[in-house]
């Protein structure tokens, strides 16, 4: 029988190799020959178990103990300050004479891998408590698709005559505007495709949206919108107080703070707006209602614990009394 020296034993093999040289007294040789291994195998798990018991057994970690060439800890703490600087990693490394291979590992180690805002600045992360209590409300432009013509329609431009073609202005002919609505808690989305992004438009899609809530079980108290001339119109601002919601917008120049919204857009335009080969917008506009319903109930979503949106509404509209 061939002995194989480093022989990968699972633990339950481990336990009856040990068992017959301890407790039934096999010689060494004996039990090495019945596990199929060599005998400096053997007499390892043998003294492992000897000495340590039952946790001598487990694998160990191949790590050293003491790497001798570790980055000091102080100088880890000046890498990371002059990240903060917002120096690369290779400016680093010639600042402090240190290999770029080096430097980017402790950069990744301590989460500093990319220059960019979200690396340097600890989001701030937020959920609210019950379905209606925040709706966030956004607007996508969608370049047309012509039936026959294999391509998006995006760059058509129509001209005033009286105004001449220094004051052209830009038409809509050529795109849609999909208006989007997210529920904070839920995740619950309501979409349309629009002709425009007008304040009345803005104001029709709310009220559906409303209305599409309501229908759910949710009342709706406030939405979020960007700073966009739809949301800050007056039209606009009657209409919530029409409705009994409170507006409220994003900074400017900070869409984080509508980022559930934007997030919901990425996975739209992925899933269905890019998502598959369309002959016609009227064709796309058409499978929206399918990759909504499916978004809405079937879609196991990361921020749910792994459970579609319609899961978390009937969750917390239960423990809200909303049903029985």
């Amino acid at each position: 029988m061939k002995l194989h020296a480093n022989a990968a034993l699972s633990l339950k093999k481990r336990r009856a190799l040990v068992q017959r040289v301890v407790k039934e007294g096999w010689s060494l040789a004996e039990a090495a020959l019945a596990a199929e291994v060599s005998d400096p195998t053997a007499r390892k798990w043998v003294s492992r178990f000897q000495a340590e018991g039952e946790t001598g057994l487990h694998d160990r970690s191949s790590a050293a103990n003491c790497v001798h060439n570790r980055t000091p800890e102080d100088r880890v703490q000046v890498i990371c300050a002059l990240r903060r600087l917002r120096m690369t990693g290779s400016e680093i490394a010639e600042a402090l004479g240190m290999p770029e291979t080096t430097v980017s590992g402790v950069l990744t180690r301590c989460g500093l891998g990319r220059l960019g805002r979200l690396g340097l600045e600890k989001p701030q992360r937020y959920e609210r408590s019950r379905p209606g209590e925040l709706l966030h409300i956004d607007v996508k432009k969608l370049g047309r698709i012509e039936r026959g013509a294999g391509h998006r329609v995006t760059g058509r431009r129509h001209y005033t005559p009286r105004l001449g073609p220094r004051n052209a202005r830009k038409g809509t002919t050529g795109w849609e505007f999909v208006h989007v609505c997210v529920d904070d808690a839920t995740r619950f989305a309501y979409v349309e495709v629009l002709a425009d992004e007008k304040a009345s438009t803005a104001v029709g899609f709310l009220r559906r949206a409303v209305r599409f809530y309501r229908r759910h079980g949710v009342r709706v108290e406030r939405v979020l919108t960007d700073n966009g001339s739809p949301y800050v119109s007056t039209v606009h601002a009657i209409a919530c107080r029409a409705l009994g919601i409170k507006h409220l917008r994003t900074r400017p120049r900070r869409p984080q703070t509508n980022g559930k919204a934007e997030r919901f857009i990425r996975t739209m335009l992925g899933g269905w707006a890019y998502g598959a080969i369309y002959r016609s917008s009227a064709e796309r506009t058409a499978a929206l209602e399918g990759w909504l319903w499916r978004y809405n109930y079937r879609r196991k979503h990361g921020a749910l614990g792994r459970r579609p949106p319609a899961a978390r509404l009937a969750e917390l509209n239960n423990a809200l009394g909303s049903y029985s």
